[in-house]
């Protein structure tokens, strides 16, 4: 009795096996090249970032554009700096276009992954995440007819302090910005040891959260320097947040290029096309341009070729665009964000006593 219910059954199971087992191998087949992509993207043609689907299925064509910029020092700011950009999407789009605000690198790269983010400004560290796990495609920088706006990464110190030389940051507390920062924390892990210093093992590392924040924090005693983005400092210095001239610059890196500007892979490659337009001929106004270091438009970039040395970077520190890394990048985020609360309730707990 067994025996026969087994012989109607197995055959059944062993069709259902093949099935799924063949349209397992039908789906690896449909692509050729992943490179280290998330495995829901293709890199057929090589250049490093997720291709558009050939199932135009899949295409995205949101009524309404969701758009944000990386959490740098104070949101509302760069809110504002890109409400005309905003329009100009609108009006090469035809499509509303809404400002999204993040409040962590990890919540961005989240957000263009699970495709409620469809054009956005990832910083320079992070945009690896959101390139490998989020299918993001980068495309321009702020920039001048000229080039693309880049950085540096410079180490402050008080004009005061006694710290003349990199050598002088052996047994001291240094502010690094965040685990994915660039210039923040990733550079200075491999660029630091050719200098004769090892963060952690030469000198005492605490993150800040942010550029600004290591700013005031060597400002104010709380770290004995700080590597941080040449081009916050300049920002905060020229807005009158801070003077240069309390600060002393002891090294600077070579130059990197800043917040890459992009797109989701799965956009309607009708959309993406008006999306490239509009980057392409948008102007920035004086008082854009004011806000961003004299950059006066969005400069052409390739993820393969312009983030080399940021690949680079982060291979040499151990950093992997992955969701592991990703996990990590959150845990620390999160992290920031409660002992930031914990702070302000204490300053308010303070206030009111």
């Amino acid at each position: 009795m067994i025996k026969s219910k087994l012989s109607k059954i197995l055959p059944g199971l062993l069709l259902s096996g093949s099935i799924l087992l063949t349209a397992g191998m039908a789906q690896a087949a449909e692509c050729t090249n992943r490179g280290v992509l998330d495995d829901k993207f293709c890199d057929e043609n090589q250049d490093l970032v997720a291709d558009s689907p050939k199932d135009s299925s899949k295409w995205r064509d949101p009524s309404t554009l969701v758009f944000t910029y990386t959490p740098v020092e104070d949101p509302a700011v760069y809110k504002d700096a890109f409400a005309d950009f905003q329009q100009h999407l609108t009006d090469i789009t035809g499509k509303k276009v809404v400002y999204y605000t993040v409040h962590s690198n990890a919540a961005e790269v989240e957000a263009i992954r699970s495709g409620r983010l469809h054009i956005a400004g990832f910083s320079t560290g992070p945009t690896g995440y959101a390139v490998n796990l989020g299918g993001f495609v980068p495309l321009a920088v702020k920039g001048t007819a000229e080039g693309f706006q880049g950085y540096n990464l410079i180490t402050i110190v008080r004009k005061d302090s006694s710290i003349q030389n990199m050598a002088d940051l052996k047994g001291k507390l240094v502010a690094h910005t965040s685990a994915s920062s660039n210039s923040g924390n990733l550079a200075p892990r491999a660029l630091f040891p050719s200098e004769g210093i090892t963060p952690d093992k030469d000198y005492t590392v605490k993150y800040s959260g942010k550029h600004d924040q290591s700013i005031m924090g060597v400002l104010s005693g709380d770290y004995q320097a700080a590597p941080v983005a040449s081009d916050v400092f300049n920002r905060m210095a020229s807005a009158g947040r801070i003077s240069a001239d309390d600060f002393r610059i002891i090294y600077t890196s070579p130059r990197f290029p800043t917040s890459s500007f992009g797109y989701a892979h799965d956009l309607n490659p009708e959309l993406v096309t008006k999306i490239k337009e509009a980057f392409s001929t948008f102007r920035f106004s004086a008082e854009m341009s004011k806000t961003f270091g004299g950059a006066d438009r969005f400069y052409p970039v390739t993820y393969k070729q312009d983030w080399a040395v940021i690949r680079d970077i982060a291979h040499a520190t151990g950093t992997a665009y992955t969701k592991k890394g990703l996990k990590k990048l959150a845990e620390k985020d999160a992290a920031k964000a409660a002992k930031k609360r914990a702070k302000a309730l204490a300053a308010a707990q303070k206030a009111s006593s």
